[in-house]
């Protein structure tokens, strides 16, 4: 049976409208809307019951699926308007993205066109990503969960058929682990329960379920107050969801519960199916695959072409030109390519391979030529250079799964062995690793590394970071403490640097572009800022005596405060900035440094220290730009480059004799 043999219920394109609604002035900023983003939710949950009664119907009115078919037709409903969108977002990106982010454009580009974005977007959401503001096909997330449901779906159905009840009890199980998955893992692995298929099937079985449950029976009527409150079930996800409380999750489901009662009470006549079936909601209902498709690379490309939006104005005309986009698609792609039922299987194939093999080679093309710099001019490519320079190499990380590291990330650098010295930091480690490595190579001394982003190398200190969740806080102070426990095991340990943005800690807050980032630093009796960054030093130094390990720190390096790579690049390159306005911004009074680090200074000033001033600061000023290049990432983590420099700096670490 085909979709098209369905009888049309208008208010579900009602429902869609609520949705793709609520996703669309979530992402232009629409406050009111804190829980916009769960439009994804019920999407699913239309989805699952749309596609899983189809396939049922077929299933129990012909004993089988017809795969060949049913893949038609999804690919004639989705890749036309995809690859259009997919095209233009290129021609777009190769105007606009930096080269760091033009490459990043490239990975996504392939995955999002084998349905397999999801996983890329879970496995970049790392500390130094590069943020929501640049990824342009960040939405086709939920394009891939669905495609990767709908690989299993039809395949479950076809291998149970012959056994209903243990099919019924396989949909229905796997709907219940799901769900309990997702709510259980989202405190400790947001990030997967987030995008990964099978925290997010129970959405889409919720569909299929319901889809099941109804098919050849009389449609039945709870009543308008059922459909009411899988209306106020929806509007109150969409309006009060709050992510920092942790989403998918439990919240998760009032959206979901919420579809549902509408979906299973829509088809008889009551105030919310008449509104959901009114003229406009069918419009944006119709529309709402092709709205999806295009208001966030409008958002994303416009928004970061003009350095952020002057005003509601500006919002509305971008928020205009993603309904006119999303209509012409509609009108000219979808419709005509959906409704045309003669095509065979072999030619809608043919008629993909092309285009697939064009998004692929596109984003190969982008990938393996590292965002293609040529595109922008010579004064740019410092600022460009440096923004993407801060990739390191860790494949010699690993974690361990038992024993006294357990969980605790183990990088070692220089030639293999036992390490010799320990440099254990924030994510001013990671800034320096190339310098690090390169020194202890030229030394032939093993080391390792341990690092934690925002987690200051002190024992006994916990923190609060604005940046961090509180697990993540946890998390911090629960390592330290089984590296307390565990550090003696390394018994030919010599020597250890401390690395960390120490001014941070002892102020409690960030400087210039990241003034709004706070920390709160404290120790067992109360010592807060610069107090608990001195206790800290004393009892992390103590520890180290003990164990006969010689302690050093390194100097913390300038801050710049009004410098940032990206930012400077971005300006630049679409003429926001002038080279002398980006230049100014890439220095720093020396004096102000001075201010700045003056508390930190004075915790630190009894170990043994790595200077590292000298190399970025003269007389009066300190700068991110020396020798034409940019030697900064952000305004306070320098390049692999700068730290490649610098290395020579970390020899006394490494060199046998100023070891003890």
């Amino acid at each position: 049976m085909s979709q098209q043999h369905l009888r049309y219920r208008p208010e579900i394109d009602g429902l869609r409208m609520i949705a793709v609604l609520a996703v669309v002035l979530y992402h232009f900023g629409f406050t009111a809307l804190s829980g916009g983003f769960a439009g994804v939710d019920v999407f699913f949950v239309i989805s699952g019951y749309l596609i899983g009664g189809i396939l049922w119907r077929e299933l129990h009115t012909t004993r089988r699926i017809n795969l060949a078919n049913f893949y038609k037709r999804r690919v004639k409903r989705l890749a036309p308007a995809y690859f259009v969108m997919a095209f233009s977002a290129a021609i777009a990106s190769w105007f606009i993205l930096l080269p760091f982010e033009f490459r990043e454009f490239g990975k996504s580009l392939i995955a999002a066109t084998v349905y397999l974005s999801n996983l890329l977007f879970y496995r970049g959401e790392g500390y130094f990503d590069i943020g929501a503001d640049s990824k342009v096909l960040l939405h086709t997330w939920s394009l891939s969960v669905e495609e990767q449901f709908y690989i299993f779906l039809p395949i479950l159905l076809l291998v149970l058929n012959r056994w209903p009840r243990v099919l019924m009890a396989a949909l229905a199980a796997g709907f219940a682990s799901s769900l309990v998955a997702c709510i259980w893992f989202t405190s400790t692995a947001q990030t997967a329960t987030f995008y990964l298929f099978p925290f997010r099937a129970w959405e889409l079985l919720a569909g299929v379920l319901l889809a099941v449950f109804t098919s050849n029976r009389r449609p039945a009527s709870l009543g308008s107050g059922a459909s009411w409150l899988g209306l106020a079930l929806v509007l109150a996800g969409l309006g009060f969801i709050d992510a920092s409380a942790g989403f998918p999750g439990w919240q998760a489901a009032i959206p979901v519960l919420g579809t549902a009662l509408i979906l299973f009470n829509g088809q008889h006549t009551n105030p919310v199916n008449r509104l959901l079936s009114s003229g406009i909601a069918v419009f944006f209902g119709k529309i709402s695959y092709s709205l999806y498709l295009w208001h966030w690379p409008v958002f994303v490309l416009s928004n970061y072409w003009r350095d952020g939006y002057a005003g509601w104005p500006e919002t509305a005309l971008w928020l205009a030109v993603s309904i006119a986009l999303a209509t012409l698609s509609w009108r000219l792609i979808e419709t005509p390519f959906r409704s045309n039922h003669a095509t065979s299987g072999r030619k809608v194939l043919v008629a993909l391979a092309l285009p697939t093999a064009v998004a692929l080679g596109l984003g190969a093309l982008a990938y393996v030529k590292n965002g293609l710099p040529g595109r922008f001019p010579a004064d740019t490519r410092a600022h460009i250079a440096a923004s993407g320079d801060f990739l390191q190499d860790w494949s010699r990380c690993s974690t361990p799964t038992s024993g006294a590291f357990t969980g605790v990330e183990l990088c070692p650098i220089g030639p293999a062995g036992a390490p010799e010295v320990l440099i254990w930091g924030d994510s001013h480690v990671r800034a320096i690793k190339e310098g690090l490595e390169q020194a202890a190579f030229e030394a032939n001394t093993p080391a390792l590394i341990i690092w934690h982003a925002g987690c200051p190398p002190l024992f006994d200190v916990a923190k609060t970071e604005s940046y961090a969740t509180p697990q993540q806080d946890a998390a911090c102070s629960d390592e330290k403490a089984r590296l307390k426990t565990a550090l003696p095991e390394l018994t030919k340990l010599k020597q250890v640097l401390l690395v960390g943005r120490w001014a941070y800690y002892a102020e409690g807050t960030g400087v210039g572009l990241d003034a709004d980032n706070t920390v709160s630093i404290r120790t067992g009796n109360g010592l807060k800022k610069d107090a608990a960054l001195r206790e800290g030093f004393t009892t992390t130094i103590r520890y180290f005596n003990r164990l006969k390990i010689k302690p050093y720190v390194m100097q913390q390096l300038p801050e710049i405060p009004a410098y940032d790579s990206r930012s400077a690049a971005r300006r630049l390159a679409h003429g926001h900035a002038n080279y002398a306005q980006i230049k100014a911004e890439a220095q720093v009074d020396l004096s102000e440094v001075l201010k700045r680090q003056k508390a930190a200074n004075s915790a630190l000033k009894a170990l043994p220290q790595i200077e590292t001033w000298s190399a970025v600061c003269g007389p009066v000023t300190c700068s991110a730009l020396h020798d034409g290049a940019s030697w900064y990432f952000d305004n306070n983590h320098i390049t692999n480059s700068a730290a490649r420099v610098l290395s020579s700096r970390f020899a006394p670490l490494f060199e046998n004799e100023g070891r003890p």
